[in-house]
């Protein structure tokens, strides 16, 4: 082989290391966040035609303002959700406060054989909530230094897709043959990236105008009145980002908050989210799939395999990678 070809397969077992290294040592978040912003900004900056600008420093200033309005755009999103879910007739607590509630007084509404795992009134649930808070502890705490590092991350990941989106621009280096072929392994990942992430973003959307819907129109033309509607759609669209778990999350919160109406309506709900989220899990791998030219059940497999390796980070990141893989094999004509 010649220079050019080992750089390439060189940089293709770069590639493959630096990507089982993100699932790993659990980057995955930083590498999202970090293509959000360099795609976002690959996305607007044509909008500009920067190619009429006059002078780098100009066009470099340009892509500043861009990527600083991205990242500025996406920390508020971040924070408006976080103080939505904090605050407010719509809060978070406010909702798992109502399903304990339900659950509590659902009890005369559910079948004998399930009441056996339900404590008998609001002091059963207050002693097992306090029990299992006792048992979990370390591992709660765990979870809050976790949620604090992931937001590091995060953070870290805008900057440096801010970066890199900038120093494309600012520079004019010639690449040796090594950092060309590992600049062509990350123009592809980040290709990928915007292909399937933005069709999941689309599906989620799909998912949660769907929910709206039934909530906010079927439900009260028949003449049931949910509680925190809002609140359930925009986690129905937040949860729908992730594939399969989102969906059996918002749907098990749906159902709950049903119960405070009746069984039939729990019944009814649960009828509606099952045939609608059967059609959307089947379109989600038919969308991304069409985006990475691949079978529902190429995508499918590829989840549970990743699922079983790296748990909940593999399922979300099993549609990114495939969609590389499967884009490397086409450009050698492999597949």
């Amino acid at each position: 082989m010649n220079t050019g070809e080992n750089c390439r397969v060189a940089s293709w077992i770069l590639a493959a290391a630096a990507l089982l290294f993100v699932l790993a040592a659990h980057l995955l978040p930083a590498l999202m966040a970090g293509l959000l912003v360099y795609e976002l900004v690959h996305l607007l900056a044509p909008r500009i035609r920067l190619k009429q600008l006059q002078g780098g420093k100009a066009k470099l200033a340009v892509v500043a303002l861009i990527a600083t309005l991205i990242m500025g755009g996406l920390t508020a999103a971040i924070v408006g959700m976080v103080i939505f879910f904090r605050s407010g007739t719509e809060s978070l607590p406010l909702l798992l406060q109502k399903m304990a509630e339900i659950l509590e007084s659902s009890r005369a509404m559910l079948p004998g054989v399930l009441l056996q795992y339900f404590p008998a009134d609001v002091a059963g649930f207050e002693d097992a909530t306090v029990h299992w808070l006792k048992g979990h502890a370390d591992e709660l705490q765990t979870a809050g230094r976790q949620a604090g590092l992931m937001a590091a991350h995060i953070l870290i990941g805008m900057i440096i897709g801010a970066m890199v989106s900038l120093r494309e621009v600012a520079s004019d280096h010639v690449y040796g043959p090594l950092a060309a072929a590992l600049a062509e392994r990350v123009s592809r990942l980040g290709d990928s990236f915007r292909r399937v992430v933005f069709a999941q973003v689309r599906i989620a959307a799909l998912n949660a105008v769907f929910t709206a819907l039934y909530l906010g129109v079927i439900l009260p033309m028949a003449g049931v009145d949910l509680p925190l509607v809002k609140t359930m759609v925009l986690l129905t669209f937040l949860l729908g980002l992730l594939p399969v778990v989102g969906n059996l999350l918002s749907n098990a919160i749906i159902v709950v908050v049903s119960l405070s109406q009746s069984i039939h309506v729990a019944i009814g709900s649960l009828v509606f989210l099952v045939v609608i989220h059967k059609l959307e899990y089947f379109l989600n791998a038919r969308i991304v799939g069409a985006q990475i030219r691949a079978a529902a059940w190429e995508l499918l497999l590829a989840m549970l395999v990743m699922e079983s390796a790296f748990g909940l980070a593999g399922v979300v990141a099993a549609p990114i990678y495939y969609a590389y893989l499967k884009d490397e094999l086409a450009a050698r004509k492999l597949v």
